[in-house]
Parts: C-alpha cells; structure tokens; sequence
C-alpha cells in the first residue's frame, strides 16, 4: 500500500501549468501505478481540500542517446486535479 507521499510524487508549476489555476485545476506528477481514487485521497489528504474530479495522463518515455548507445527515458504520469468550488491551494514561491 502506498502512502499518500509516495502516490504525489511532484507539484508541477509550469508556466503553462499555472494558467489552469484560476479555474481550481492543478498538475502533479503522480506514482505510476496510482489509480484515480487513490490520487484524489492523497490530495486531500496532504492538502486539506475537497477534490471534485482527476484527470490522468501518461507522457511516454523519450528515446535519447548517449554516445552511440540509444536507451529511453522512463514513461511519467500526470494528473490534473479539478478542486470544488471555493477551495484553492496556497503555493509558497
């Protein structure tokens, strides 16, 4: 069982990012294998809100190279986060 540190692995503060704010949505970088239900709880959790829906998103890994050897970069998930109405989380910048 993952803990809810290990299920929100980054917050993600992007320029492009950040112009989802003000409509209460906010990207983390999430475990792999953490499904919607335990996203949701984590986020509440960590940040005492009331989350109304997840969106999940897989970015595939890229091929890279180093030298003359090709390898790829590992696949990373993301969730969008849509909070009710009213709730916002404070970011320290």
């Amino acid at each position: 069982m993952l803990t809810s540190h290990q299920i929100i692995k980054a917050f993600l503060r992007t320029e492009k990012y950040t112009q989802h704010e003000p409509l209460g949505k906010y990207f983390f970088l999430v475990n792999n294998s953490a499904n919607k239900i335990q996203i949701k709880k984590a986020v509440e959790e960590i940040y005492k809100v009331k989350v109304k829906s997840v969106n999940t998103f897989v970015s595939g890994g890229k091929l890279k190279r180093v030298r003359y050897q090709y390898g790829r970069t590992a696949d990373t998930k993301k969730a969008v986060v849509t909070l009710k109405e009213g709730q916002k989380i404070e970011v320290a910048t």
